[in-house]
């Protein structure tokens, strides 16, 4: 069944949208050209906002949980992804190694990495999850809510390759996004693939060297298409090593703050946008105890201080200097069954292969989403293709909305193709 969908398809997304549609055949040459210069990330899902004036990402995620919010409809297009990927990857691959998150896992998480196992048994693969948490010395087999069974094996490392007992993987897939730190077991591996690569992780990877690439491929698709980037484009700035139990270490985020949010303030005059402009302070890798704050005025600048001091109060141990991102906070106008959305692309090779809309009804439109009492309902893809309607109104097709937020959640990917190229540590300097 497809949701109904109560949606913003009014306003001047739909300019947007039909240049997006007109620049088609434009769009998808640039991004073949872009595949043959940049390897895609292995795979990514992509956080959207739809504020009915701007489109743009506010997080991409290189080691996707919720693959099991994909619908059956989408799985064709997952494999045939996991296929390509695979084929350029390792074409001889016979064993994939999924190595999941450590801790406790909950039964959705559980379900997510069932959904992976499918689409990669599909693809071809033999299948197996091992953990590297070190809680796991034994094989353990875990019932699921669907009936089905999952198991779970302890990683054995050798000296240049990981495995588990009678079972020697081609390639390794990382469902674990390291903000604990590269545990040792995971490091020189010189005989196998490891997806996505290690510089992927928290303790490499940062959210301002991202949105740093994808300002600078937004520039170029926005030139392509002949439309203002910053519609297509949030704001940000960073503030590195705040340290939040001391008052001068806060007047770098209290200077950053009224910088973004003076810019987008003057973007939204230019466009003659009513909305208040807010922008969102959250850790620039990983995430930090401090959440995702969302600041409007000075009065939210003094809350969020307030918030700073009841964290550090108290503590055996003081609270460690972070990096923070500043970043131009995006509304969103979608809605399901009333509820506050926002729709999640999901990528695998260089290919959208689905999505989903995450709904929390007790969010507001400028409020994180990604959040406890979220809940996820499937894109309303009627069909398993995502393929445009040109020629009908903008705003009156939903696969020609579902298109636009594909050309979006690739130009993230793109990004995240352009921010792991940089931060490789193997890259060969140019001299």
């Amino acid at each position: 069944m497809v949701p109904h969908l109560i949606t913003a398809l009014t306003g001047p997304i739909n300019e947007l949208e039909q240049r997006v549609l007109d620049s088609m055949p434009a769009i998808e040459r640039w991004f073949r050209l872009e595949w043959m210069e940049h390897t895609p990330p292995f795979y990514s899902s992509v956080d959207i906002r739809n504020a009915g004036f701007k489109l743009s990402p506010v997080d991409t995620n290189l080691f996707p949980g919720g693959w099991n919010n994909l619908t059956p409809e989408m799985l064709p297009l997952a494999v045939q992804a996991a296929m390509a990927a695979i084929e350029k990857i390792c074409p001889e691959a016979r064993n994939l190694l999924v190595i999941p998150e450590n801790g406790k896992h909950s039964p959705f998480y559980m379900e997510n990495l069932l959904q992976l196992q499918r689409i990669f048994n599909m693809a071809g693969l033999n299948v197996r999850l091992g953990s590297i948490d070190p809680a796991v010395k034994k094989t353990t087999t875990v019932e699921l809510r669907s009936g089905e069974t999952m198991t779970l094996e302890p990683v054995i490392r050798g000296k240049r390759r990981l495995g588990l007992k009678d079972f020697d993987p081609c390639t390794i897939l990382l469902n674990n996004d390291l903000s604990a730190g590269v545990p040792g077991i995971l490091e020189e591996i010189f005989e196998q693939y490891l997806l996505p690569p290690l510089h992927a992780g928290w303790p490499t990877r940062r959210k301002s060297t991202h949105f740093k690439a994808y300002e600078e491929v937004a520039k170029r698709l926005g030139k392509l298409m002949g439309v203002d980037p910053w519609l297509i484009n949030p704001l940000f700035d960073k503030c590195e090593q705040v340290d939040l139990a001391q008052d001068k270490g806060l007047e770098c985020l209290r200077s950053q703050v009224d910088v973004v949010l003076a810019r987008v303030r003057r973007k939204y005059k230019e466009y003659g946008i009513k909305e208040k402009p807010f922008v969102v302070v959250k850790a620039d890798h990983g995430t930090h105890e401090l959440g995702i704050v969302t600041v409007r005025d000075a009065n939210d600048m003094l809350a969020l201080c307030d918030r700073i001091r009841t964290l550090a109060d108290g503590r055996a141990k003081p609270l460690q200097a972070h990096d923070f991102m500043v970043q131009e906070g995006v509304l969103t106008q979608e809605r399901v069954n009333d509820a506050v959305a926002e729709p999640v692309i999901y990528t695998m090779d260089r290919y959208v292969v689905g999505g989903f809309y995450r709904v929390h009804a007790a969010r507001g439109v400028d409020e994180a989403l990604n959040a406890p009492g979220s809940g996820y309902v499937p894109l309303a893809f009627e069909h398993s293709t995502q393929l445009p309607q040109p020629g009908v109104k903008p705003g009156a097709s939903v696969p020609n909305r579902f298109y636009m937020y594909g050309v979006v959640g690739r130009l993230a990917m793109l990004a995240s193709s352009y921010e792991l190229e940089a931060t490789d540590p193997d890259a060969e300097i140019d001299e």
